[in-house]
């Protein structure tokens, strides 16, 4: 209990005490240590038959049994693992190309500028989604890897564009001009000084990234485009409508991966918006509602009395 306490003061200092990321990290902290500690929270294994089929929440089984006789609570656990870590590689490989690309055509300039959002603006004329689905479609069942890569590769164009407007606004800046005068190579301007400046949007990306893959993968999997084999919180959902789960009454076969993604989606969305304000203090504007009622309650009162 004191560990978790420490862990949660540890988000508020760090949040300066932004409600919306201390809410979001709690969320996603807690979700993501109880995937990691699956096999200490439930003792089933999660492709094995343990129960009867559908068997209602219970003492025994926490969270029901699928239809074929699998521990849902377990299934949700294990799954989580293969849900985050498709949610964050496909985050880490999109904000390393939008970084890589949008930097350099922002600094660079030229040709280099050029070519390099040429390719972006063609990559975005595609519609993601429906090129997700041709994509997973034609390469069959595809694995938790590939549908990471898929959305990786894919998702990386606006943020690009977003790292390119902003390295534009900072390349004329004194101190980029100072270091040029000092004969610095262009790489180390753009790790050590331009970098640093955009930690708070490439960290907006992460996150922004990150909650587009866990509905991505969640969808794609429902629509059966997935490894069925392969236990996550899309498969969950995809073997649960297979299984008419819904209209047998068996609701805890959807309800508990459904649940899952909301808290996470959800968690992920409050952290990023707390990241601009975070970043920005002007963005807050809490303070200053407060500040203005309190300034509004001393000119009615003062108008009051006299």
């Amino acid at each position: 209990m004191k560990t978790l306490l420490s862990i949660i003061g540890g988000i508020a200092g760090f949040y300066q005490g932004n409600a919306a990321g201390i809410i979001g990290t709690t969320i996603v902290a807690i979700i993501v240590v109880m995937c990691l500690s699956a096999p200490a929270l439930t003792e089933y294994d999660p492709n094995k038959r343990v129960a009867r089929g559908h068997e209602p929440p219970s003492a025994e089984h926490i969270m029901g049994s699928t239809r074929a006789g699998k521990d849902v609570w377990s299934q949700a656990l294990y799954g989580g693992r293969v849900s985050l870590m498709v949610a964050f590689a496909a985050a880490t490989v999109t904000s390393i190309i939008a970084l890589a690309i949008g930097v350099s055509a922002g600094y660079f300039g030229g040709r280099i500028d050029e070519t390099l959002m040429a390719v972006t603006n063609v990559m975005l004329v595609f519609p993601q989604l429906p090129l997700l689905i041709i994509l997973a479609a034609f390469l069959g069942n595809v694995g938790p890897f590939i549908i990471a890569l898929i959305l990786g590769l894919t998702s990386w164009p606006w943020g690009a564009r977003v790292m390119r407007s902003q390295t534009l606004a900072i390349r004329n800046k004194e101190f980029i001009t100072a270091a040029e005068i000092m004969g610095e190579s262009k790489w180390r301007i753009i790790v050590v000084e331009i970098m640093p400046n955009l930690i708070s949007l490439a960290a907006g990306m992460f996150v922004g990234t990150a909650l587009y893959a866990i509905g991505a993968q969640a969808g794609l999997e429902f629509l059966g485009l997935g490894d069925p084999t392969v236990i996550s919180w899309g498969t969950m959902l995809y073997w649960a409508q297979s299984s008419a789960a819904f209209f047998v009454g068996a609701w805890w076969d959807f309800l508990v991966p459904g649940t899952f993604i909301a808290l996470i989606g959800g968690g992920l969305a409050l952290i990023n918006i707390s990241i601009d304000e975070v970043s920005n203090p002007k963005l807050k504007t809490g303070s200053y509602l407060k500040k203005w009622r309190r300034l509004n309650a001393e000119v009615q009162a003062k108008r009051r009395e006299a």
